[in-house]
């Protein structure tokens, strides 16, 4: 059987999980409310942080049904509360997922529960609401289709510092143009959310000054109101300025900024007002390099320690900040901020979930289209990881050309970036289909996989091996490529077993020759090849236990009797004297070593 490089983590088997997934949706129709109570709130345990299961769950059709438990009078407000923060989880997903929550119309289902007295419930429903418009599938005008929506959303500003920070970050995100500042700022949006600039909390006073941001671009109506307006005794702009302070997070300091530079613009504040143009001039100048600081030490903090890596992603906004970062116009703050991601896409979590949910591979492939080297390998190490077998990102990958891409970069100057490009490619060829090695074939170019062959670069040399040894598995897949690129193959493979190698590398080449003798044809290259065939009895004879299996490998690959031409490939095998030295190794002290021989034999008993 052929073997491949890598094995990455297994998922669960689709039925296993579908049965799983079908069991919590059936709870929802039990009869005692108890029991569906239950069975909702260990659903919220089970989605958590688990895209598959908030996918099948959808499909399955726990949607309608939460929908339905959280408008019915008759459920309780506790149940009611448990379905929305179910619900909200749910969003929290992939944008397929937030799709199939609009399509059952889970907006007005919500809006409907913010008239509840029950504060919690309606803390609920704001916080689901809130990811739901936060998404980019969302289209903004679902917030302003009733007129009764936005005065109520101002009412509710009072209840709490959660129904603060929601409704803020709702306004945030759904203020798009003129139409909404206009219908926000008829609704009393200044005068209701200007006191929240003063919260002691800090997620609430941030989302205040995100809306503040939003209802001043390039709108003088906004502006010319807020340069009046007073918060305990002081004006608004200078509330603005005092966050701008350095002691500030690099965050409020940027947002505050915005807000002032769309008020000088809008002519609200003089130009040359002192007060404010030299501090927003002064931070300005710093905010390159707070950014890079932030984005360096997140990338430090999250090297190691997976517990460090959940708590960077799951603080708020903190990927949307990072991705930005890769299109800043200073090279120092994209490179840190792919040093950043490259940190945190070491996390198998997150690479299934957070990575997904904000498309991080597009930015990162504009990245890769051009970038300075010191970039462009940080970059290109990150890509290697999103395209392990089970990252979702991998597709997506594929089909934006990074194929064509990754082989560019095997033929860059830089040994870091030959790396890169190949190892990448070696995660690509992965139980791939046979279209996409066939891609990666013909776009590499055999005489660029020989050069990488003979490339001085260890690291090179052994990662190719890797991609060769991926392109080789399956059966139908190694036929086919070595019966379009088998001389080549066999020549290079001659040439590193002869060659100065260390052991890693000539274990790699006999792997490699241990695939193709798994192949149906394929293995006719091996017994038609005297010098190979005598190459591989060195190497079962060798020293090292490691090139002994190897050896052994392609062996038992080729005397397998359940197969066409096994009894004349065994009898070739013996008159070599390959029987004898199975012999000998079935009494070795390596126990591997010894099975395998003895499995081996076995083949010319049965």
């Amino acid at each position: 059987m052929a073997c491949l490089l890598e094995t990455p983590i297994r998922m669960s088997v689709l039925s296993e999980v579908t049965a799983s997934s079908r069991h919590y949706v059936d709870r929802l129709f039990d009869p005692d409310p108890q029991k569906v109570l239950q069975g909702v709130i260990d659903m919220k345990n089970a989605v958590i942080g688990n895209n598959k299961q908030k996918a099948n769950l959808i499909v399955l059709g726990a949607v309608p049904r939460l929908l339905y438990l959280l408008q019915q009078e008759t459920s309780s407000t506790e149940l009611k509360t448990e379905c929305s923060v179910v619900l909200g989880s749910l969003a929290m997903g992939t944008e397929n997922n937030v799709k199939s929550l609009l399509d059952c119309h889970i907006i007005p289902a919500l809006l409907q529960g913010l008239l509840s007295p029950d504060l919690k419930f309606i803390e609920a429903c704001l916080r689901c609401l809130r990811t739901i418009f936060t998404s980019p599938v969302t289209p903004e005008e679902l917030l302003y289709t009733d007129a009764t929506v936005i005065p109520h959303l101002m009412a509710l500003l009072s209840r709490s510092r959660y129904t603060q920070e929601y409704i803020c970050q709702i306004f945030s995100h759904c203020c798009k143009g003129p139409d909404h500042q206009t219908i926000l700022f008829n609704h009393g949006a200044v005068q209701n959310i200007a006191h929240l600039l003063t919260s002691l909390s800090y997620k609430v006073r941030m989302q205040a000054l995100k809306c503040f941001s939003v209802l001043a671009f390039e709108n003088p109506q906004v502006s010319m109101t807020l340069v009046n307006v007073l918060v305990d005794g002081e004006l608004l702009p200078q509330i603005f300025v005092k966050m701008l302070q350095r002691d500030k997070p690099i965050e409020m300091q940027l947002t505050s900024a915005k807000c002032l530079t769309y008020m000088c613009r809008a002519g609200a504040i003089r130009t040359d007002d002192n007060c404010i143009v030299l501090k927003l001039d002064h931070d300005l100048k710093h905010a390159h390099e707070l950014r890079q600081a932030a984005f360096k030490l997140y990338a430090s903090l999250g090297a190691n320690d997976e517990d460090i890596r959940k708590k960077i992603i799951e603080t708020e906004n903190m990927m949307d900040r990072i991705v930005t970062g890769l299109s800043e116009s200073s090279v120092k703050v994209r490179l840190a901020a792919v040093r950043c991601l490259h940190s945190l896409s070491r996390s198998v979590q997150q690479l299934r979930t957070s990575f997904q949910d904000h498309a991080v591979w597009k930015p990162l492939m504009k990245v890769l289209q051009n970038a300075p080297d010191e970039i462009l390998v940080v970059a290109s190490s990150m890509l290697c990881n999103l395209l392990l077998e089970f990252s979702p990102s991998k597709e997506p990958i594929l089909e934006s050309g990074a194929v064509e891409l990754l082989c560019g970069l095997t033929q860059s100057e830089n040994p870091a970036l030959r790396v890169n490009g190949i190892w990448a490619l070696m995660n690509m060829a992965f139980q791939a289909e046979q279209k996409i090695k066939a891609d990666i074939l013909r776009s590499l170019s055999t005489e660029q996989l020989f050069r990488l062959l003979s490339d001085s670069d260890l690291n090179v040399l052994m990662k190719t091996l890797g991609l060769l040894r991926n392109l080789l598995s399956t059966r139908p897949h190694i036929d086919k490529i070595m019966s379009t690129h088998g001389k080549q193959i066999m020549q290079a493979v001659t040439l590193i077993l002869e060659g100065e190698h260390n052991i890693e590398v000539k274990e790699q080449t006999l792997c490699i020759l241990a695939n193709i003798a798994d192949g149906t044809t394929a293995k006719d290259l091996i017994m038609t090849n005297d010098d190979i065939l005598q190459k591989i009895k060195y190497y079962m004879g060798h020293s090292h236990v490691k090139l002994q299996l190897a050896a052994m490998f392609c062996i038992s690959n080729l005397i397998w009797n359940e197969e066409e031409g096994s009894q004349e490939r065994q009898d070739k095998l013996r008159d070599m004297g390959i029987v004898d030295i199975l012999h000998k190794l079935s009494q070795s002290p390596d126990s591997n070593l010894c099975d395998k021989a003895k499995m081996a034999l076995q083949q010319y008993l049965a």
